[in-house]
């Protein structure tokens, strides 16, 4: 009896030691090409006696993949664009437990390798799969027993090919290629796959999971018959499908939106083709494009029988709201949103069409409008653009954008990567999330970008051309006031993160050259009736001044001043209008603050055509880059509604106190919704000639701060008077002493509060 049982034990060592030598590998075709636009299926039968309570699956790929287990699809468009830095890979982590049974199970997944580098893809050089799924019962590894080809119906469309910032090509589907019902036909003859390597391996090295959700694949849908016209009835992002009666092989089908035939911002888009053959046949191309049209184009003879789109997307819910008694901003505020979602995949875009790029400048406005407008899910969005960022720093220290990327592009534009590291960027990001780890992993990257701006006699900073000295897109461009604007804001964001962080020397220094730069910049530049540099030639920078103001740099005895320039100049891009927005209303200027802004916005916000917002004032416009048609650094406005409009604002990291302090600037009623790491916050408000009623709700575990404006005669809450021609009553639960003459400021516990003045 001990001789069996040493024996057992001995076969159950063996066991584990093969389970702990045997991993999953990297495997791919015999003779896969590797080419731009490669197409591999791979597929495993295994037999499974018993399952466990849970299956986790690892799934690594360059560049994409879907995922079917049984005949069900389970991943829709899985992977991440590499990388999170510049030669490491993402992976997915997939609960697969629902779609296993026991006996034969048969796992498929298609892969696309797009082959070339793009503005938000550095590609591996190879194409390839590792699937790692172990549990207690059994492993299911990728190696050389999983059956795998090179697929010869997907194929790449003729020219036009996009343009070079895509990673993506245009796909060609040829319905009647041998391989083109693989996953159905048991027949269709597959190889066995090549081990490339297990995991580490070059060229896909290290593996990153995947810090953001799978996308939401909201199935498929109808369109919207718009006379003529297939339409989604909105900008989407859309996978394009149909079904249909041929009745010959080798028609060719093609697929577009109005984007790529009419919109294209100066630049070739996406687009899919399709070649016939004989008979009813269907087919969705996983290749996503965007628009607010679909176009279908058919051979005549071709009978079509259904026509569907599937709209995929960031994995966030619209939990955000603003309302206000003026139709003009809560249409801006819709459309802001709506251009927002089009532009979070992968990463953050300036536009899902023309480059699908990272530009911090624009991830630092998208990333604002997210804390306000959708579910605190969108916060991991911004933590991968800030870990990228951060982890593609030169080896010198210089930060560039965009990232990911390939094309040998690492070109330095100052402005946006000081926004990146700044008050905007960074430390925004912390006060609306808490993400103290984050602040941690980047705040010395930061810290070594910015010492690579050095002094100059004049105890500002030398100017700092970079790769790209761009400063915004349009005319007159006081480009040293812009950057140096933003230099301040980087200085005020990193001594936020260093007192937070307890980097006292730091700390010291942030502080006495924050001071030191403020006394220079108004020396240098304030001649009496602006900000100007002495060697800028062009008009008045309205932008400058915004900046001046917002960064702290200007004080409010200038402030008459820079009103009246703003009010007289308009040179900036729809990417810098949220920055003067949001000086006005630091003025105490609001109601001007959203007159200015409706005034510029206005073709833009009520153009019936299109549901997102511009890249410029026009759209088609070579002054703007192209001009694309959904660019979401324009919806900043989306932002200072919600923040100074209805006032909520976060107080400490993670909303654990926040600040609900409306500015109504003209309004006479607004409401707003902000769904926070700590909960939602609701308000309201209503004026009326002599009341002003504002009512909130703070969530559990926060602590939040309302103010009323002094010049009220009494203010009560919930009905107790609280404050009266200055004096608090007893029921006062606590008046909050600050600097603000202009606000009776009260502090209160979590639930619903009324306040109301009286005048």
């Amino acid at each position: 009896m001990k001789k069996l049982t040493l024996t057992g034990l001995f076969f159950l060592s063996f066991l584990l030691a093969d389970a702990q030598t045997r991993q999953a590998q990297w495997i791919s075709a015999a003779g896969a090409s590797n080419k731009v636009n490669t197409w591999l299926a791979f597929q495993k039968n295994i037999d499974l006696k018993k399952l466990p309570q849970k299956v986790t699956a690892k799934i690594a790929v360059d560049s994409k993949y879907w995922l079917w287990i049984n005949g069900k699809m389970i991943v829709f468009e899985g992977g991440l664009k590499r990388g999170p830095n510049p030669v490491d890979t993402y992976y997915d982590e997939v609960d697969i437990t629902a779609f296993l049974k026991q006996g034969n199970n048969k796992i498929q997944v298609l892969v696309w390798y797009f082959g070339k580098d793009g503005f938000s893809h550095r590609s591996s050089g190879k194409a390839g799969l590792l699937f790692d799924c172990q549990t207690s019962l059994f492993s299911i590894l990728s190696d050389k027993t999983w059956q795998c080809k090179q697929l010869e119906a997907y194929q790449t469309a003729a020219l036009p090919l996009p343009n070079y910032r895509l990673s993506e090509s245009n796909i060609l589907y040829d319905a009647n290629a041998k391989d083109a019902s693989w996953r159905n036909d048991n027949n269709s003859k597959m190889d066995n796959a090549v081990e490339l390597g297990q995991e580490g391996s070059k060229p896909w090295n290290r593996l990153v999971l995947r810090p953001i959700p799978l996308f939401k694949d909201f199935g498929l849908k109808n369109y919207q018959e718009q006379q003529t016209i297939t339409s989604p009835g909105y900008d989407t992002v859309i996978t394009p499908y149909f079904k249909i009666d041929a009745p010959q092989a080798g028609q060719k089908i093609m697929i577009c939106t109005d984007n790529y035939l009419h919109y294209n911002g100066g630049a070739d888009y996406i687009r899919a083709e399709y070649i016939t053959r004989k008979g009813v046949q269907e087919f969705e191309c996983p290749g996503w494009i965007n628009g607010h049209q679909v176009y279908y184009i058919v051979p005549k003879g071709i009978k079509t029988l259904e026509l569907k789109f599937r709209e995929t997307g960031y994995d966030t819910d619209f939990s955000g709201s603003f309302s206000c008694n003026d139709p003009f901003f809560n249409k801006l505020w819709e459309k802001s949103r709506r251009t927002l979602y089009l532009t979070m995949r992968d990463s953050y875009m300036d536009c899902p069409d023309r480059e699908r790029a990272q530009w911090s400048g624009d991830a630092v406005n998208e990333s604002g409008e997210t804390y306000y407008a959708l579910s605190p899910s969108s916060h991991k969005l911004s933590k991968k653009w800030l870990s990228e960022i951060m982890n593609w720093q030169r080896p010198d220290g210089t930060l560039y954008a965009p990232v990911p990327s390939g094309n040998n592009w690492n070109s330095e534009l100052p402005d946006q990567m000081l926004a990146t590291v700044g008050y905007y960027g960074l430390w925004n990001y912390y006060l609306n999330t808490g993400d103290k780890q984050t602040l941690i992993q980047c705040y010395e990257p930061a810290k070594k970008y910015l010492s690579l701006w050095q002094p100059d006699e004049k105890g500002t900073v030398k100017f700092r051309k970079g790769d790209w000295t761009w400063g915004d897109w349009g005319s007159d461009k006081d480009t040293v006031l812009i950057f140096d604007s933003f230099y301040y804001l980087a200085l005020k964001g990193m001594r936020l993160a260093a007192k937070e962080l307890n980097k006292t020397d730091d700390l010291k220094y942030y502080d006495a050259t924050i001071v030191n730069f403020k006394i220079s910049f108004n020396e240098q530049f304030w001649n009496g009736i602006s900000y100007r540099n002495p060697t800028y030639k062009g008009k008045t920078d309205d932008r400058a001044q915004a900046l001046a103001v917002v960064a702290g740099l200007a004080d409010s005895d200038k402030f008459p001043a820079i009103l009246k320039v703003l009010q007289e100049e308009e040179h900036a891009s729809p990417y810098m209008e949220k920055y003067i927005m949001e000086a006005l209303f630091q003025m105490n200027e609001g109601k001007y603050g959203l007159e200015r802004h409706k005034k510029r916005f206005d073709r833009m916000v009520n153009y019936p055509g299109f549901t997102t917002l511009w890249e410029g004032w026009n759209f088609n416009d070579p002054v703007y880059g192209g001009g694309t048609i959904n660019h979401a650094w324009s919806g900043g406005g989306l932002t200072i509604l919600s923040e100074y409009i209805c006032g909520i604002a976060p107080l400490s990291p993670g909303y654990k106190t926040f600040q609900i302090i409306p500015d109504p600037a003209g309004l006479r009623n607004a409401s707003a919704t902000v769904s926070t790491v700590n909960g939602v916050i609701k308000t309201s408000f209503l004026k009326s000639d002599d009341i002003f009623t504002l009512e909130a709700k703070a969530p559990k575990g926060t602590s939040m701060v309302l103010g009323m404006p002094s010049s009220f005669k009494r203010i009560t809450l919930n009905n107790k008077t609280i404050w009266e021609k200055g004096i608090t009553s007893p029921h006062n639960p606590m008046i909050v002493e600050d600097k603000d003459i202009n606000h009776i400021k009260i502090r209160v516990p979590p639930g619903e509060w009324k306040l109301i003045g009286i005048i």
